[in-house]
């Protein structure tokens, strides 16, 4: 993998979801994931809300990523209504902090939504492998001597 050259910042992310997405589901075997994230004036992703929903019509905040903190928020993953996945904010983290390696959607003003739905065995095993080679690729990048 090249930096931006293969990898979006929304693929990653859904990716990171179809992970641990048995965290995510209280390992119910089907629902929808709702990703939304909005950006920040400097162009740069300021937070994501994972909502989750086993239930046809009902939804649940389960994961909120905060950039930085305010008053009213922490910055970095605080989960919600029970749900908790300490690989889930690790991967967040990691990919916030490297969010300049990705590339970003086309209009950084705008709120997005990511849907996923429940993941077959194969996009389970391709988002396993996305994640893991998005990680290898970037520690390897931050490890290397820069030559300037």
């Amino acid at each position: 993998m090249k930096p931006k050259e293969n990898r979006s910042l929304e693929q990653i992310l859904e990716s990171a979801a179809i992970v641990f997405w048995a965290d995510l589901m209280h390992s119910t075997p089907f629902g929808l994931l709702h990703i939304e994230y909005c950006f920040a004036p400097t162009g740069t992703l300021d937070y994501l809300k994972f909502w989750c929903s086993v239930t046809r019509g009902r939804w649940l905040l389960a994961c909120e990523y905060r950039m930085s903190a305010s008053i009213s928020h922490s910055a970095g993953a605080r989960f919600e209504n029970g749900y908790q996945s300490d690989g889930l904010a690790h991967i967040l983290d990691f990919v916030m902090q490297h969010q300049n390696s990705f590339l970003c959607p086309a209009d950084h003003g705008r709120q997005g939504l990511l849907q996923i739905c429940t993941p077959t065995e194969e996009e389970s095993t391709a988002a396993a492998a996305s994640v893991k080679d998005a990680v290898d690729f970037l520690n390897s990048a931050f490890a290397e001597p820069s030559m300037a």
